[in-house]
Protein backbone atom coordinates (compact mmCIF):
# COMPACT_ATOMS: atom_id res chain seq x y z
CA UNK A 1 0.00 0.00 0.00
CA UNK A 2 1.24 3.50 -0.82
CA UNK A 3 0.85 6.65 1.28
CA UNK A 4 -1.66 7.81 -1.35
CA UNK A 5 -3.76 4.70 -0.77
CA UNK A 6 -3.50 5.17 3.00
CA UNK A 7 -4.64 8.78 2.62
CA UNK A 8 -7.58 7.66 0.46
CA UNK A 9 -8.52 5.11 3.13
CA UNK A 10 -8.61 7.81 5.81
CA UNK A 11 -10.25 10.46 3.62
CA UNK A 12 -12.18 8.60 0.91
CA UNK A 13 -14.47 11.55 0.11
CA UNK A 14 -11.76 14.19 -0.25
CA UNK A 15 -11.23 14.81 -3.95
CA UNK A 16 -10.05 18.42 -3.99
CA UNK A 17 -6.39 19.37 -3.74
CA UNK A 18 -4.56 22.25 -2.13
CA UNK A 19 -4.22 23.78 -5.59
CA UNK A 20 -8.02 23.79 -5.92
CA UNK A 21 -8.34 25.82 -2.73
CA UNK A 22 -5.56 28.18 -3.76
CA UNK A 23 -7.70 29.03 -6.80
CA UNK A 24 -10.87 29.34 -4.72
CA UNK A 25 -9.16 31.72 -2.29
CA UNK A 26 -6.76 33.83 -4.38
CA UNK A 27 -4.50 36.57 -3.09
CA UNK A 28 -6.57 39.60 -2.12
CA UNK A 29 -6.66 42.56 -4.48
CA UNK A 30 -5.76 45.30 -2.01
CA UNK A 31 -3.69 48.50 -2.06
CA UNK A 32 0.02 48.13 -1.39
CA UNK A 33 0.68 47.92 2.32
CA UNK A 34 -2.90 47.00 3.19
CA UNK A 35 -3.10 44.70 6.20
CA UNK A 36 -5.49 41.78 6.60
CA UNK A 37 -6.23 41.12 10.26
CA UNK A 38 -8.56 38.75 11.99
CA UNK A 39 -10.22 38.49 15.36
CA UNK A 40 -10.50 34.77 15.99
CA UNK A 41 -12.00 34.06 19.39
CA UNK A 42 -13.00 30.64 20.63
CA UNK A 43 -16.59 30.36 21.94
CA UNK A 44 -15.30 28.54 25.01
CA UNK A 45 -15.58 31.69 27.13
CA UNK A 46 -16.81 35.25 27.09
CA UNK A 47 -14.76 38.22 25.98
CA UNK A 48 -12.28 39.71 28.41
CA UNK A 49 -10.21 42.87 28.40
CA UNK A 50 -7.25 41.08 26.77
CA UNK A 51 -9.46 40.09 23.84
CA UNK A 52 -10.59 43.68 23.58
CA UNK A 53 -7.02 44.97 23.38
CA UNK A 54 -6.26 42.49 20.60
CA UNK A 55 -9.36 43.29 18.56
CA UNK A 56 -8.70 47.01 18.95
CA UNK A 57 -5.27 46.51 17.39
CA UNK A 58 -6.74 44.26 14.68
CA UNK A 59 -9.30 46.92 13.80
CA UNK A 60 -6.73 49.72 13.95
CA UNK A 61 -4.22 48.01 11.66
CA UNK A 62 -6.85 47.22 9.04
CA UNK A 63 -8.49 50.64 9.06
CA UNK A 64 -5.22 52.57 8.96
CA UNK A 65 -3.92 50.63 5.96
CA UNK A 66 -7.21 50.43 4.01
CA UNK A 67 -7.07 46.70 4.55
CA UNK A 68 -9.51 44.04 5.78
CA UNK A 69 -10.62 43.13 9.29
CA UNK A 70 -12.49 39.82 9.51
CA UNK A 71 -14.03 37.69 12.23
CA UNK A 72 -13.40 33.95 12.44
CA UNK A 73 -15.20 31.65 14.87
CA UNK A 74 -12.71 29.05 16.12
CA UNK A 75 -15.19 26.48 17.38
CA UNK A 76 -13.22 23.27 16.98
CA UNK A 77 -13.32 22.56 20.74
CA UNK A 78 -17.03 21.73 20.85
CA UNK A 79 -16.81 20.02 24.24
CA UNK A 80 -15.88 23.31 25.94
CA UNK A 81 -18.14 25.61 23.92
CA UNK A 82 -20.33 27.90 26.04
CA UNK A 83 -23.87 28.66 24.96
CA UNK A 84 -24.30 32.31 24.04
CA UNK A 85 -20.57 33.03 23.66
CA UNK A 86 -20.77 33.75 19.92
CA UNK A 87 -23.69 36.13 20.40
CA UNK A 88 -21.80 37.87 23.20
CA UNK A 89 -18.77 38.36 20.95
CA UNK A 90 -20.93 39.85 18.20
CA UNK A 91 -22.61 42.11 20.75
CA UNK A 92 -19.25 43.52 21.91
CA UNK A 93 -18.06 44.13 18.35
CA UNK A 94 -21.32 45.89 17.50
CA UNK A 95 -21.31 47.88 20.72
CA UNK A 96 -17.83 49.31 20.10
CA UNK A 97 -18.36 49.75 16.35
CA UNK A 98 -15.64 47.23 15.47
CA UNK A 99 -17.71 45.92 12.59
CA UNK A 100 -15.83 43.22 10.64
CA UNK A 101 -15.55 43.52 6.87
CA UNK A 102 -16.07 39.76 6.64
CA UNK A 103 -17.87 37.45 9.03
CA UNK A 104 -20.41 34.68 9.41
CA UNK A 105 -23.14 34.57 12.06
CA UNK A 106 -24.88 31.24 11.91
CA UNK A 107 -27.59 32.12 14.44
CA UNK A 108 -28.93 35.01 12.36
CA UNK A 109 -28.02 33.53 8.95
CA UNK A 110 -25.78 36.43 8.06
CA UNK A 111 -22.51 36.16 6.17
CA UNK A 112 -20.29 38.63 4.35
CA UNK A 113 -17.10 37.89 2.45
CA UNK A 114 -15.78 35.40 -0.13
CA UNK A 115 -13.06 33.79 2.00
CA UNK A 116 -15.41 31.78 4.20
CA UNK A 117 -16.79 29.74 5.73
CA UNK A 118 -15.68 31.87 8.69
CA UNK A 119 -16.70 29.18 11.18
CA UNK A 120 -14.04 26.50 11.60
CA UNK A 121 -16.44 23.62 12.15
CA UNK A 122 -17.78 24.31 8.64
CA UNK A 123 -14.31 24.06 7.09
CA UNK A 124 -13.69 20.38 7.88
CA UNK A 125 -13.35 19.38 4.21
CA UNK A 126 -10.70 22.06 3.67
CA UNK A 127 -8.64 20.87 6.63
CA UNK A 128 -8.93 17.26 5.54
CA UNK A 129 -7.59 18.19 2.10
CA UNK A 130 -4.48 19.72 3.65
CA UNK A 131 -4.01 16.80 6.08
CA UNK A 132 -4.49 14.28 3.26
CA UNK A 133 -1.78 16.08 1.32
CA UNK A 134 0.64 15.67 4.25
CA UNK A 135 -0.12 11.94 4.54
CA UNK A 136 0.50 11.45 0.81
CA UNK A 137 3.78 13.33 1.17
CA UNK A 138 4.78 11.17 4.14
CA UNK A 139 4.77 14.23 6.43
CA UNK A 140 1.90 13.09 8.64
CA UNK A 141 0.78 9.74 9.99
CA UNK A 142 -2.03 8.09 11.95
CA UNK A 143 -1.02 7.67 15.59
CA UNK A 144 -2.67 4.94 17.67
CA UNK A 145 -1.46 6.00 21.11
CA UNK A 146 -4.20 5.47 23.64
CA UNK A 147 -4.92 7.94 26.40
CA UNK A 148 -3.42 5.51 28.89
CA UNK A 149 -0.21 5.31 26.86
CA UNK A 150 0.05 9.10 26.60
CA UNK A 151 -0.53 9.47 30.33
CA UNK A 152 2.22 6.93 30.98
CA UNK A 153 4.59 8.79 28.64
CA UNK A 154 3.87 12.11 30.35
CA UNK A 155 4.46 10.57 33.80
CA UNK A 156 7.78 9.13 32.67
CA UNK A 157 8.89 12.39 31.07
CA UNK A 158 7.95 14.33 34.17
CA UNK A 159 9.77 11.86 36.41
CA UNK A 160 12.90 11.93 34.23
CA UNK A 161 12.68 15.74 33.81
CA UNK A 162 12.37 15.48 30.04
CA UNK A 163 10.40 17.68 27.71
CA UNK A 164 6.73 16.77 27.50
CA UNK A 165 5.51 15.56 24.12
CA UNK A 166 5.59 12.84 21.48
CA UNK A 167 9.07 12.91 19.92
CA UNK A 168 11.96 10.57 19.33
CA UNK A 169 11.41 7.18 20.94
CA UNK A 170 8.04 8.27 22.31
CA UNK A 171 6.65 8.58 18.76
CA UNK A 172 6.19 4.82 18.51
CA UNK A 173 3.81 4.86 15.52
CA UNK A 174 5.54 7.38 13.26
CA UNK A 175 7.39 4.68 11.31
CA UNK A 176 4.54 2.26 10.71
CA UNK A 177 4.27 1.22 7.09
CA UNK A 178 1.11 2.25 5.23
CA UNK A 179 0.03 -1.41 5.32
CA UNK A 180 0.47 -1.63 9.11
CA UNK A 181 -1.39 1.62 9.67
CA UNK A 182 -4.19 0.59 7.29
CA UNK A 183 -4.65 -2.73 9.07
CA UNK A 184 -5.10 -1.00 12.43
CA UNK A 185 -7.58 1.45 10.93
CA UNK A 186 -9.58 -1.37 9.34
CA UNK A 187 -9.63 -3.12 12.71
CA UNK A 188 -11.38 -0.08 14.18
CA UNK A 189 -8.53 1.23 16.33
CA UNK A 190 -8.89 4.89 17.28
CA UNK A 191 -6.24 7.25 16.05
CA UNK A 192 -5.20 10.85 15.68
CA UNK A 193 -3.20 12.33 12.83
CA UNK A 194 0.21 13.69 13.83
CA UNK A 195 2.68 15.85 11.98
CA UNK A 196 5.90 13.98 11.27
CA UNK A 197 8.19 16.69 12.55
CA UNK A 198 11.42 17.37 10.68
CA UNK A 199 12.74 19.77 13.33
CA UNK A 200 15.79 19.38 15.53
CA UNK A 201 15.41 20.70 19.08
CA UNK A 202 19.15 21.34 19.24
CA UNK A 203 18.94 23.65 16.25
CA UNK A 204 17.80 27.28 16.62
CA UNK A 205 15.95 29.59 14.30
CA UNK A 206 15.39 33.35 14.41
CA UNK A 207 11.93 34.87 14.42
CA UNK A 208 10.93 38.53 14.28
CA UNK A 209 7.89 39.57 16.29
CA UNK A 210 6.64 43.09 15.52
CA UNK A 211 6.18 43.91 19.22
CA UNK A 212 9.11 42.04 20.77
CA UNK A 213 11.73 42.25 18.02
CA UNK A 214 14.04 39.41 17.03
CA UNK A 215 13.67 36.25 19.05
CA UNK A 216 15.42 32.87 18.93
CA UNK A 217 13.77 29.49 19.43
CA UNK A 218 14.72 25.82 19.22
CA UNK A 219 13.08 24.07 16.30
CA UNK A 220 10.00 22.00 16.99
CA UNK A 221 10.71 18.28 17.04
CA UNK A 222 7.41 17.16 18.58
CA UNK A 223 4.98 15.20 16.43
CA UNK A 224 2.05 17.43 17.29
CA UNK A 225 -1.49 16.19 16.67
CA UNK A 226 -3.09 17.96 13.73
CA UNK A 227 -6.44 16.13 13.69
CA UNK A 228 -8.47 14.97 16.64
CA UNK A 229 -9.92 11.49 16.63
CA UNK A 230 -13.17 12.41 18.41
CA UNK A 231 -14.71 14.68 15.78
CA UNK A 232 -12.17 14.63 12.93
CA UNK A 233 -11.64 18.36 13.39
CA UNK A 234 -8.14 19.85 13.30
CA UNK A 235 -6.26 21.07 16.31
CA UNK A 236 -5.92 24.81 16.89
CA UNK A 237 -2.39 24.90 15.48
CA UNK A 238 -3.30 23.24 12.19
CA UNK A 239 -6.49 25.22 11.65
CA UNK A 240 -4.48 28.39 12.32
CA UNK A 241 -2.12 27.49 9.49
CA UNK A 242 -4.81 26.62 6.94
CA UNK A 243 -7.18 29.47 7.71
CA UNK A 244 -4.62 32.25 7.91
CA UNK A 245 -3.04 31.07 4.66
CA UNK A 246 -6.25 30.73 2.65
CA UNK A 247 -7.86 33.84 4.13
CA UNK A 248 -4.65 35.69 3.26
CA UNK A 249 -4.10 37.02 6.76
CA UNK A 250 -1.08 39.33 6.84
CA UNK A 251 -0.95 40.17 10.58
CA UNK A 252 -1.86 38.05 13.59
CA UNK A 253 -2.43 39.85 16.88
CA UNK A 254 -2.51 37.64 19.96
CA UNK A 255 -1.41 37.53 23.60
CA UNK A 256 2.10 36.79 24.84
CA UNK A 257 0.94 33.41 26.10
CA UNK A 258 1.06 32.23 22.47
CA UNK A 259 4.77 32.98 22.03
CA UNK A 260 5.57 29.39 23.05
CA UNK A 261 3.59 28.23 19.97
CA UNK A 262 5.90 29.98 17.52
CA UNK A 263 8.13 26.91 16.85
CA UNK A 264 5.08 24.80 15.99
CA UNK A 265 3.56 27.42 13.70
CA UNK A 266 6.92 28.13 12.11
CA UNK A 267 7.33 24.46 11.24
CA UNK A 268 3.79 24.10 9.89
CA UNK A 269 4.16 27.04 7.52
CA UNK A 270 7.61 25.82 6.49
CA UNK A 271 6.27 22.31 5.86
CA UNK A 272 3.78 23.64 3.32
CA UNK A 273 6.09 26.31 1.95
CA UNK A 274 3.61 29.05 2.89
CA UNK A 275 4.58 32.58 3.88
CA UNK A 276 3.90 33.21 7.56
CA UNK A 277 1.83 36.21 8.61
CA UNK A 278 3.56 38.85 10.70
CA UNK A 279 2.88 38.45 14.42
CA UNK A 280 2.17 40.99 17.14
CA UNK A 281 2.29 39.34 20.55
CA UNK A 282 0.62 41.79 22.91
CA UNK A 283 1.82 42.31 26.50
CA UNK A 284 -0.05 40.97 29.49
CA UNK A 285 -2.59 43.37 30.95
CA UNK A 286 -1.54 44.09 34.50
CA UNK A 287 -3.01 46.08 37.39
CA UNK A 288 -1.96 47.57 40.69
CA UNK A 289 -3.11 45.56 43.68
CA UNK A 290 -2.01 47.45 46.77
CA UNK A 291 1.77 47.63 46.65
CA UNK A 292 1.99 44.87 44.06
CA UNK A 293 1.51 44.76 40.32
CA UNK A 294 0.02 41.56 38.95
CA UNK A 295 -1.66 40.12 35.90
CA UNK A 296 -5.32 41.01 35.66
CA UNK A 297 -7.37 37.95 36.55
CA UNK A 298 -10.70 36.77 35.12
CA UNK A 299 -11.32 35.06 38.45
CA UNK A 300 -10.36 37.87 40.82
CA UNK A 301 -11.04 41.08 38.92
CA UNK A 302 -14.52 41.99 37.67
CA UNK A 303 -12.98 44.54 35.30
CA UNK A 304 -11.36 41.65 33.40
CA UNK A 305 -14.80 40.83 31.96
CA UNK A 306 -16.06 42.96 29.07
CA UNK A 307 -19.57 42.67 30.50
CA UNK A 308 -18.38 44.69 33.52
CA UNK A 309 -18.10 47.88 31.46
CA UNK A 310 -21.57 47.50 30.02
CA UNK A 311 -23.08 46.75 33.41
CA UNK A 312 -21.40 49.83 34.88
CA UNK A 313 -22.40 51.95 31.91
CA UNK A 314 -19.04 53.19 30.68
CA UNK A 315 -19.39 54.91 27.29
CA UNK A 316 -17.69 52.98 24.52
CA UNK A 317 -15.43 55.95 23.75
CA UNK A 318 -13.93 55.84 27.24
CA UNK A 319 -12.92 52.17 27.21
CA UNK A 320 -11.43 52.40 23.72
CA UNK A 321 -9.44 55.45 24.77
CA UNK A 322 -8.24 53.77 27.96
CA UNK A 323 -7.09 50.72 25.99
CA UNK A 324 -5.32 52.92 23.44
CA UNK A 325 -3.29 54.55 26.23
CA UNK A 326 -1.85 51.16 27.20
CA UNK A 327 -1.37 49.98 23.62
CA UNK A 328 1.11 52.75 22.79
CA UNK A 329 2.87 55.00 25.26
CA UNK A 330 2.65 58.06 23.00
CA UNK A 331 -1.12 57.89 22.51
CA UNK A 332 -2.01 60.35 25.26
CA UNK A 333 0.24 63.04 23.78
CA UNK A 334 -1.32 62.40 20.37
CA UNK A 335 -4.83 62.63 21.79
CA UNK A 336 -4.03 65.93 23.49
CA UNK A 337 -2.88 67.31 20.13
CA UNK A 338 -5.87 65.80 18.26
CA UNK A 339 -8.81 66.02 20.72
CA UNK A 340 -11.54 65.46 18.13
CA UNK A 341 -9.87 62.95 15.80
CA UNK A 342 -11.05 59.33 15.64
CA UNK A 343 -8.60 56.97 17.32
CA UNK A 344 -8.03 55.19 14.00
CA UNK A 345 -6.01 58.19 12.81
CA UNK A 346 -3.35 57.49 15.44
CA UNK A 347 -0.27 55.84 13.93
CA UNK A 348 0.01 52.64 15.92
CA UNK A 349 3.46 51.10 16.32
CA UNK A 350 3.85 47.57 17.72
CA UNK A 351 7.40 48.51 18.76
CA UNK A 352 5.98 51.02 21.24
CA UNK A 353 4.09 48.39 23.19
CA UNK A 354 5.36 47.74 26.70
CA UNK A 355 7.28 44.49 26.96
CA UNK A 356 6.89 44.44 30.74
CA UNK A 357 3.09 44.54 30.67
CA UNK A 358 0.27 46.95 29.89
CA UNK A 359 -0.84 48.64 33.12
CA UNK A 360 -4.61 49.05 33.07
CA UNK A 361 -5.81 51.65 35.55
CA UNK A 362 -9.50 51.99 36.40
CA UNK A 363 -8.83 55.47 37.81
CA UNK A 364 -7.55 56.54 34.40
CA UNK A 365 -10.61 55.03 32.76
CA UNK A 366 -12.83 56.96 35.18
CA UNK A 367 -11.02 60.19 34.38
CA UNK A 368 -11.32 59.66 30.63
CA UNK A 369 -14.99 58.81 31.01
CA UNK A 370 -15.78 61.80 33.24
CA UNK A 371 -14.13 64.17 30.78
CA UNK A 372 -16.03 62.62 27.89
CA UNK A 373 -19.44 62.66 29.57
CA UNK A 374 -18.93 66.24 30.75
CA UNK A 375 -18.48 67.39 27.14
CA UNK A 376 -21.71 65.84 25.88
CA UNK A 377 -24.97 67.69 25.55
CA UNK A 378 -27.56 66.89 28.19
CA UNK A 379 -29.77 65.30 25.50
CA UNK A 380 -26.90 62.98 24.55
CA UNK A 381 -26.34 61.96 28.17
CA UNK A 382 -30.07 61.32 28.52
CA UNK A 383 -30.03 59.03 25.48
CA UNK A 384 -27.08 57.06 26.88
CA UNK A 385 -28.76 56.85 30.29
CA UNK A 386 -32.03 55.80 28.70
CA UNK A 387 -30.43 52.96 26.73
CA UNK A 388 -28.42 51.75 29.72
CA UNK A 389 -31.22 51.90 32.30
CA UNK A 390 -33.65 50.03 30.02
CA UNK A 391 -31.53 46.97 30.79
CA UNK A 392 -29.93 47.61 34.16
CA UNK A 393 -32.40 49.81 36.09
CA UNK A 394 -35.88 49.56 34.62
CA UNK A 395 -37.61 51.47 37.43
CA UNK A 396 -35.25 54.41 37.01
CA UNK A 397 -35.74 54.21 33.26
CA UNK A 398 -39.50 54.57 33.69
CA UNK A 399 -38.96 57.55 35.99
CA UNK A 400 -36.61 59.49 33.71
CA UNK A 401 -38.88 58.89 30.72
CA UNK A 402 -41.92 60.00 32.71
CA UNK A 403 -40.11 63.31 33.25
CA UNK A 404 -37.91 63.34 30.15
CA UNK A 405 -37.67 67.10 29.67
CA UNK A 406 -37.20 67.67 33.39
CA UNK A 407 -34.50 64.94 33.62
CA UNK A 408 -32.66 66.48 30.69
CA UNK A 409 -32.71 69.84 32.50
CA UNK A 410 -31.34 68.18 35.64
CA UNK A 411 -28.54 66.61 33.60
CA UNK A 412 -27.82 70.01 32.08
CA UNK A 413 -27.03 71.74 35.41
CA UNK A 414 -23.61 73.38 35.07
CA UNK A 415 -23.02 71.49 31.81
CA UNK A 416 -22.75 74.57 29.60
CA UNK A 417 -20.13 76.28 31.71
CA UNK A 418 -16.53 76.79 30.59
CA UNK A 419 -15.53 74.05 33.04
CA UNK A 420 -18.50 71.68 33.27
CA UNK A 421 -18.95 69.41 36.28
CA UNK A 422 -17.50 65.93 36.17
CA UNK A 423 -19.76 64.13 38.61
CA UNK A 424 -19.92 60.65 37.15
CA UNK A 425 -17.67 58.28 35.27
CA UNK A 426 -20.32 55.82 34.17
CA UNK A 427 -24.08 55.74 33.79
CA UNK A 428 -24.59 53.56 36.86
CA UNK A 429 -23.37 56.53 38.94
CA UNK A 430 -25.87 59.06 37.56
CA UNK A 431 -28.80 58.00 39.72
CA UNK A 432 -26.74 58.44 42.88
CA UNK A 433 -25.91 61.98 41.74
CA UNK A 434 -29.41 63.19 40.83
CA UNK A 435 -31.88 61.02 42.80
CA UNK A 436 -32.87 63.88 45.14
CA UNK A 437 -34.36 65.78 42.20
CA UNK A 438 -37.16 63.22 41.94
CA UNK A 439 -39.93 63.21 44.55
CA UNK A 440 -40.48 59.49 43.98
CA UNK A 441 -36.94 58.84 45.25
CA UNK A 442 -36.97 61.53 47.94
CA UNK A 443 -38.20 59.29 50.75
CA UNK A 444 -36.64 58.31 54.08
CA UNK A 445 -33.77 60.70 53.42
CA UNK A 446 -30.84 61.42 55.69
CA UNK A 447 -30.30 65.17 55.97
CA UNK A 448 -26.66 66.22 55.95
CA UNK A 449 -26.95 69.35 58.09
CA UNK A 450 -23.83 70.51 59.91
CA UNK A 451 -23.63 68.90 63.35
CA UNK A 452 -23.40 72.24 65.19
CA UNK A 453 -26.79 73.39 63.91
CA UNK A 454 -29.86 73.15 66.15
CA UNK A 455 -33.32 72.31 64.85
CA UNK A 456 -34.43 75.79 65.80
CA UNK A 457 -31.67 77.44 63.80
CA UNK A 458 -32.34 75.24 60.76
CA UNK A 459 -36.08 76.02 60.85
CA UNK A 460 -35.41 79.71 61.41
CA UNK A 461 -33.20 79.95 58.32
CA UNK A 462 -35.51 77.89 56.11
CA UNK A 463 -38.71 79.65 57.21
CA UNK A 464 -37.16 83.11 56.91
CA UNK A 465 -35.87 82.48 53.43
CA UNK A 466 -38.88 80.76 51.92
CA UNK A 467 -41.48 82.93 53.68
CA UNK A 468 -39.79 86.31 53.24
CA UNK A 469 -37.20 86.17 50.47
CA UNK A 470 -37.84 83.36 48.02
CA UNK A 471 -39.45 84.17 44.68
CA UNK A 472 -39.15 81.60 41.90
CA UNK A 473 -39.33 84.41 39.30
CA UNK A 474 -36.05 85.99 40.51
CA UNK A 475 -33.07 85.97 38.18
CA UNK A 476 -29.78 84.73 39.57
CA UNK A 477 -28.40 88.15 40.55
CA UNK A 478 -31.60 89.09 42.38
CA UNK A 479 -31.66 85.73 44.10
CA UNK A 480 -28.09 86.07 45.32
CA UNK A 481 -28.57 89.62 46.54
CA UNK A 482 -31.56 88.46 48.57
CA UNK A 483 -29.46 85.63 49.99
CA UNK A 484 -26.84 88.13 51.17
CA UNK A 485 -29.51 90.42 52.62
CA UNK A 486 -31.04 87.59 54.62
CA UNK A 487 -27.59 86.38 55.69
CA UNK A 488 -26.84 89.70 57.37
CA UNK A 489 -30.32 89.91 58.90
CA UNK A 490 -29.90 86.51 60.62
CA UNK A 491 -26.52 87.31 62.13
CA UNK A 492 -24.38 85.64 59.51
CA UNK A 493 -21.81 87.40 57.31
CA UNK A 494 -22.44 88.00 53.61
CA UNK A 495 -18.86 89.16 52.95
CA UNK A 496 -16.57 86.13 52.88
CA UNK A 497 -13.39 88.21 53.28
CA UNK A 498 -14.80 89.91 56.38
CA UNK A 499 -15.98 86.56 57.75
CA UNK A 500 -12.54 84.97 57.38
CA UNK A 501 -10.96 87.91 59.20
CA UNK A 502 -13.48 87.94 62.08
CA UNK A 503 -15.30 84.59 62.22
CA UNK A 504 -16.15 84.89 65.90
CA UNK A 505 -18.38 87.92 65.27
CA UNK A 506 -20.90 85.88 63.25
CA UNK A 507 -22.98 82.72 63.39
CA UNK A 508 -21.47 81.77 60.08
CA UNK A 509 -21.18 82.94 56.48
CA UNK A 510 -23.38 83.19 53.42
CA UNK A 511 -21.98 79.78 52.45
CA UNK A 512 -23.46 78.31 55.63
CA UNK A 513 -26.83 79.89 54.87
CA UNK A 514 -26.72 78.46 51.34
CA UNK A 515 -25.84 75.04 52.70
CA UNK A 516 -28.78 74.99 55.12
CA UNK A 517 -31.12 75.75 52.22
CA UNK A 518 -29.34 73.21 50.02
CA UNK A 519 -29.70 70.43 52.56
CA UNK A 520 -33.28 71.44 53.34
CA UNK A 521 -34.47 70.92 49.77
CA UNK A 522 -32.10 68.12 48.63
CA UNK A 523 -30.86 66.49 51.88
CA UNK A 524 -27.32 66.73 50.41
CA UNK A 525 -24.58 69.07 51.55
CA UNK A 526 -22.91 69.02 48.13
CA UNK A 527 -24.86 69.55 44.92
CA UNK A 528 -24.54 71.48 41.69
CA UNK A 529 -25.80 75.08 41.37
CA UNK A 530 -28.36 75.74 44.13
CA UNK A 531 -30.16 78.48 42.19
CA UNK A 532 -30.83 76.14 39.27
CA UNK A 533 -31.94 73.34 41.59
CA UNK A 534 -34.47 75.63 43.29
CA UNK A 535 -35.82 76.76 39.94
CA UNK A 536 -36.19 73.20 38.69
CA UNK A 537 -37.94 72.00 41.84
CA UNK A 538 -40.33 74.95 41.95
CA UNK A 539 -42.19 76.51 44.84
CA UNK A 540 -44.76 73.80 45.54
CA UNK A 541 -42.24 70.96 45.61
CA UNK A 542 -39.89 72.99 47.78
CA UNK A 543 -42.71 73.76 50.21
CA UNK A 544 -43.60 70.08 50.40
CA UNK A 545 -39.97 69.10 51.06
CA UNK A 546 -39.48 71.68 53.79
CA UNK A 547 -42.46 70.29 55.63
CA UNK A 548 -40.50 67.05 56.05
CA UNK A 549 -37.38 68.63 57.55
CA UNK A 550 -36.78 67.67 61.21
CA UNK A 551 -39.80 65.40 61.32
Amino acid sequence: MTTKELADLIFPNITKTIEDYEKMYPERDLPEGAKVTRFAPSPTGFMHIGNFMSVTIDYLLARQSKGVFFLRNEDTDSAREIEGAVEAIRHILDQYDYIPDEYEYRDINDEKGIYGPYIQSERKEIYHTFIKHLIIEGKAYPCFLTQEEMDSIREAQTRDKRRIGIYGRYAKYRNLTPDEAAERIKNGEKYTIRLKSSGDFNRKFKFVDLANGEMEFPENDIDIPIMKSSNLLPTYHFAHLVDDHLMRTTHVVRGQEWISSIPVHYELFKTFGFKMPKYVHTPLIIKKDGDKIRKISKRLDPEARMTYYEEKGYPKYALTEAIMTIINSNYEAWREAHPDAPFTEFEFSPKKMSASGALFDLDKLDNISKNYLSRLKATEVFDLLDNWSKIYDKEFNELINKYKEYTTSVLNIEREQKKPRKDYACLSEVKNQIWYMFDELFTDVNYEFAENLTKEEINNVLNTYFNEYYNEADDKDTWFNKMKEMTDKLGYCSNMKEYKENPDKYKGSVADISNIIRVGVTSKSQTPDLYVILNLLGQERIKNRLSKVNK
